[in-house]
Order: structure tokens, then C-alpha cells, then sequence
């Protein structure tokens, strides 16, 4: 795991300025840096050695060094390719070099052989290109920001702020969308012209010309098994464990997140790591400690664990905006970064459960209720209804019913609607939530409605929002993140089963939880998902953590933004237990730091 970066200017000082933007990012790669530069191309480089240790320094060259790599992530299939690739002399024993003869036997078409999570930039110097491209979901973040005196990428984008060309203004068209999705979906920023190289995408781009060009290598696809349940289950636990065999390659020591479900339990159960890290709160409602203590127990590994304090996590929260680059509602992005900061005294990997639901269909809300089976025009007459009728969380539901799928669904974790952003924001040119699912809607508008909502979170929420947060908090303590069920060949299987395999007598992936009652010892494969839960609902209630939201929605940029009266009476209803607000008043709250730690503190 490291982090890279690179100018393409004419401007002067780019050997200082691409060691500024390392230096950003230090947190990424502490083992070791690497530098190129030459003419108006500068490529940067931190190292977290964990393969070849000694020899897997950057940039890595082909045998001419015409061609070399910077390169954020690990490829699990580095050896077999590394056979494929016999004709070509290789001088160190990283799954970094394969990219470099890779990319010189079968070009742009390597990214087709890899496995693995990778964010990397080859320069070709014979064709003045480089080749930057991000892994299939988006497991390794990659930014890129070009203008009229040059072009930027980096692993984070507070990189850029080291570059004298880089204009940081607050995109704020993004700030509906934000509060709708609960983080900001697509290839978007709340940065202006900072974008994402969005997942399963490659660019190729001019040194010369300035001119670049982006390709989708990767697309999601279901099919239709023809197998038995029974079969596809004994697939499931094939691939599982052929995965985590892979995801454990390292030559330093793997350690495990664990909470109390079916997934983490499930990575547990069949690497038997030695150290595992779990953290939990006072109350016990919101704590998972005694359940991950049970499974290691009857594993016979360790549990390491940790109580937070509410004090300790409003303390922690400008450092995980800073390390996030962006906000997000999620509060669980707090929980993890505690979780790093706890795993990093011991280990640098840790596994970790994400891509689970969103691949086999994990979520509560995708079991759906029987009234969605009703004619849409019913539905639609009762929405009618409904929508001339006080707001609360049943009428809202009858309304967002009486809409077709593609009309209503934009994420797992919706939180603001339409009619509710009119109410919280004072400006109305924010992007329209339809637009930004539109497509994907489109692509798969002949799949079920599960493998659409799949396609949807896939597409957004695993790759814009938990993904990130489980690379940027695991970074920020400088250890990598290992993710064995967001796996090329785990979505394979995945992408094959049979709605009713996924949803079946009322339980949420299904197929995915008999497969994992065979190496699981306790109870924890039939467990509900709770995601490492987080007290903030009742926090909000008392006075510190009340009083430190009501400054911050005091804020100038919040009277620019926001109603001030509406979001404050957001705050006030439930600090009162009048109405339980806390997603919406934590949304507007998350922002509003976010903004304090970038353009107010920065």
C-alpha cells in the first residue's frame, strides 16, 4: 500500500514540488519515497513495504527504462503473471513489476489479467503517454485536476494543495447530492475540477499534448446460474477461501478487523489470523466486543479491543475529515479510524469485510416489503395521498413506493429527500440526483430490481463511500487494508446467483451466509448487520456534543448555505426526543467541519 502522485507542467521547481505533494501523503507510504523527473513530467511515490521488502523500491523501470511505474495497491496474482511473463528480466521479487512487463506485453489489456486492488501511473516515455488506471471497484483512490498551466493526479487530493497552479474553490453544486447519498457520488469533488478516475476506468494521457482520454476497461455484469443453491454454495465457499489465501500474500504480518457479523467473522474463521481488532463503546447496545470475543475464543486467536469515548471522538474528528479529503455521513468512518489506530501498534494489513452485502445482496432493505409487490398505479394513488399529509417516516415511505425503482432509489443509505433539500438549502443549483444515477439505471434497466439496487450501491456506495473510508482511515495510521470479498473472482460467482439465492426465507445473502456457517464456529453467520454501530443519535442529546454542532451551524458558510432556522430546529427536535433527526443534523454537521478543517483552519 502506498500512495502516488504526479505533475505534467511547464512550471519550474516540480523536483520540490513533487516532494511537497509525497510529503502530503507521508501517512501512505513511511517505508520509503521515490521520485522521477524529467522535462515536464514529475512522478512521486510514499512506500509501505509489505512485499519485497528490501526490493520493491519506486519507480520500477523496464529493462531499457523506457518504461517505468509508480504504484498504490498489491496484486494478488503476481506470481502466475509473473510466469506468463518469463521472457521478460525481472530484478526484484514485488508484484510491482509485473506492471511494467505487463503493460510491455499486452498493453492497456494488463488491466484484464490483474487481481488485485491498484491505483498506478506508467510512463512511456517512447510515446510521451502516461497510463494512469484505478482498480475494478475503486478500492485504491485515484484524484486527477488539470487547467491551463497543467495537469495533477495523487492518491489524495490534499496533495494538491501543495501546487501553486491549483485553485481550491468549493464545489458546492455537490452539496445536494451529498446530503441526499450521504457522500458524493460519482466522479465529482466537493473540490472544483478535482475529479475521480472512476472505478474500472483507465486514462491515457499526452505528456506532449496535454490531451486525455478515458477508457472503461471494466464493466458490471450479472448472468443467470443454471445451478442448484446447493452448488452455488459450495462455489461461494471456493472462491471465499481461494480469496483469502491470495489476500494474505505479505511478507509482514496480516491482522483482521472483526465486529460481530457474517463478514468479518467469515474472513476470521478462515485466515485465523493471530491478532484481530475490534472497538466498541460504554453502551453496550452499540458495542461489539463480547461477540468478537467469543469467535476468537472458540478460534484460539486474540481479540484486541478498545472503548471509545465520546470525548475522544469529537477530538478525533478534524483529523478524519483531513485524512477523508471529503465528508461523509457515515459515521462508522470514525469507528474505523479508531480501529486503524488501535491495529497499527501491531500489524501493517489488516483484513477487512467490505463488498460483502453489496455483492451478495446484505442489506435489510433489499428484502423487499410485500406492499412493493402492489400495482404502481395503486401505489401511486396512495403516495398522492400521502403527500398532503404530515411528514414522518411512514407517510415518506408510502411516497417513495409510489415511485418506480429509478425514480427513488439513489443509495442504501438515503437521507435527505427533494422536497426536504428545498427546505435546508438556499441556493437551488445543486446536481440533480436523477442525473447522476441515470445511467447506470439505464445499463441495467433489464435486470431484476435486486440486481439494479446492486448495480446502484456497487457502483456508488461501496466504491464512493466505504471503500474510501476503509482506505483513507487505514492510511491515516499507515497500514493497508485488504478487502478479500471485493474480489474480481468472488464477483464472478456473485453476479451469477439467482435473486431468490440472495433473498431467500427472509435473510439477507443468503447463499453467502450457508457458505460461511461451514468455517464460522459460533452463531455470527446468522447475525443481522449492524456495521460497526456508532452512539451519536444519543450524543447529540447532551449539551458538549449539542453545543459543538449548534457553533459550527453558526458558522458564516452555514448562513451562505444553509436555512439556518430549519437546520437549527433539525437540532433542537432532537436534542428535545421530539423527532429523531441525528442523520440529517450529522450530515449537515459532518460538512460543516470538513469545510472548517480545508478552507477555514487550512
Amino acid at each position: 500500500m502506498c500512495g502516488i502522485n504526479g505533475i505534467v507542467s511547464k512550471i519550474s521547481d516540480k523536483e520540490k514540488l513533487i516532494k511537497k505533494m509525497n510529503d502530503r501523503i507521508i501517512h501512505r507510504g513511511p517505508n520509503a519515497e521515490g521520485k522521477f523527473v524529467s522535462g515536464n513530467v514529475a512522478l512521486g511515490q510514499r512506500r509501505l513495504s509489505i512485499i519485497d521488502i528490501g526490493g520493491g523500491n519506486q519507480p520500477i523501470y523496464n529493462e531499457d527504462k523506457s518504461i517505468l511505474v509508480m504504484f498504490n495497491g498489491e496484486i494478488y496474482n503476481y506470481q502466475e503473471l509473473k510466469e506468463k511473463l518469463g521472457n521478460h528480466e525481472f530484478k526484484t521479487n514485488s508484484d510491482t513489476e509485473v506492471l511494467v512487463h505487463g503493460y510491455e506485453e499486452w498493453g492497456y489489456d494488463l488491466l484484464n489479467k490483474l487481481r488485485g486492488m491498484f491505483a498506478f501511473c506508467i510512463y512511456d516515455k517512447n510515446k510521451d503517454e502516461l497510463f494512469i488506471a484505478r482498480d475494478h471497484f475503486g478500492i485504491k483512490p485515484l484524484y486527477y485536476y488539470q487547467n491551463d498551466d497543467g495537469f495533477l493526479f495523487s492518491s489524495e487530493i490534499k496533495s494538491f494543495l501543495e501546487i501553486p497552479f491549483f485553485r481550491k474553490e468549493l464545489n458546492k453544486e455537490m452539496l445536494g447530492a451529498y446530503l441526499t447519498f450521504s457522500f458524493t457520488p460519482g466522479k465529482e469533488t466537493f473540490f472544483k475540477d478535482v475529479y475521480k478516475l472512476e472505478p474500472g476506468h483507465y486514462m491515457i494521457f499526452s505528456t506532449k499534448t496535454m490531451e486525455k482520454k478515458i477508457v472503461q476497461y471494466f464493466t458490471l455484469s450479472f448472468s443467470k446460474t443454471d445451478k442448484s443453491y446447493e452448488e452455488m454454495v459450495n462455489e461461494i465457499s471456493q472462491v471465499m477461501h481461494d480469496s483469502v489465501e491470495h489476500h494474505l500474500i505479505s511478507d509482514v504480518e496480516v491482522g483482521s478487523f472483526l465486529s460481530s457479523g457474517i463478514d468479518s467473522s467469515y474472513l476470521v474463521s478462515m485466515a485465523r489470523p493471530d491478532k484481530t481488532y475490534t472497538v466498541g463503546y460504554e453502551n453496550r447496545r452499540y458495542s461489539e466486543i463480547d461477540y468478537a470475543k467469543d469467535l476468537t475464543d472458540r478460534l484460539g486467536i486474540t481479540n484486541i479491543s478498545s472503548k471509545i469515548s465520546k470525548e475522544e471522538y469529537m477530538q478525533a474528528l478534524d483529523d478524519v475529515y483531513y485524512h477523508m479529503d471529503e465528508p461523509t455521513t457515515d459515521a462508522c468512518s470514525i469507528a474505523v479510524y479508531f480501529l486503524s489506530k488501535l491495529a497499527s501498534q501491531d500489524v501493517r494489513v489488516v483484513l477487512s469485510g467490505e463488498g460483502a452485502d453489496e455483492f451478495f445482496g446484505g442489506y435489510n432493505s433489499y428484502d423487499d416489503h410485500p406492499y412493493t409487490k402492489a400495482p404502481l398505479f395503486l401505489r401511486r394513488i396512495v403516495a398522492g395521498i400521502c403527500k398532503i399529509l404530515p411528514k414522518n417516516r411512514y407517510t415518506r415511505y408510502l411516497i417513495r413506493r409510489g415511485k418506480s425503482l429509478e425514480e427513488s432509489y439513489v443509495s442504501i443509505n438515503r437521507n435527505f429527500y427533494d422536497d426536504e433539500l428545498q427546505d435546508v438549502l438556499k441556493f437551488r443549483d445543486y446536481l440533480p440526483n436523477k442525473e447522476i444515477v441515470r445511467d447506470t439505471y439505464l445499463e441495467y434497466k433489464n435486470e431484476s430490481d435486486l440486481n439494479k439496487k446492486l448495480a446502484i450501491d456497487i457502483r456508488y456506495w461501496l466504491s464512493d463511500n466505504i471503500l474510501l473510508i476503509v482506505d483513507k482511515m487505514t492510511m491515516a495510521f499507515s497500514i493497508e487494508s485488504r478487502v478479500p470479498f471485493t474480489d474480481v473472482e468472488v464477483f464472478k460467482v456473485a453476479s451469477s446467483l439467482l435473486p431468490s439465492y440472495k433473498i431467500r426465507d427472509k435473510r439477507t445473502k443468503a447463499s453467502l451466509r450457508d457458505a460461511a456457517k461451514r468455517d464460522i464456529p459460533n452463531e455470527s453467520y446468522n447475525k443481522k448487520k449492524l456495521g460497526f454501530p456508532v452512539p451519536i443519535r444519543e450524543w447529540i442529546r447532551e449539551d458538549d456534543f449539542y453545543n459543538e454542532i449548534k457553533r459550527a451551524f453558526s458558522l458564516d458558510i452555514a448562513s451562505e448555505l444553509f436555512n439556518q432556522d430549519y437546520i437549527m430546529k433539525l437540532l433542537d427536535e432532537h436534542k428535545s426526543g421530539k423527532k429523531d433527526n441525528y442523520r440529517k443534523v450529522w450530515a449537515i454537521y459532518s460538512f460543516l467541519k470538513w469545510y472548517e478543517v480545508f478552507f477555514i483552519e487550512a
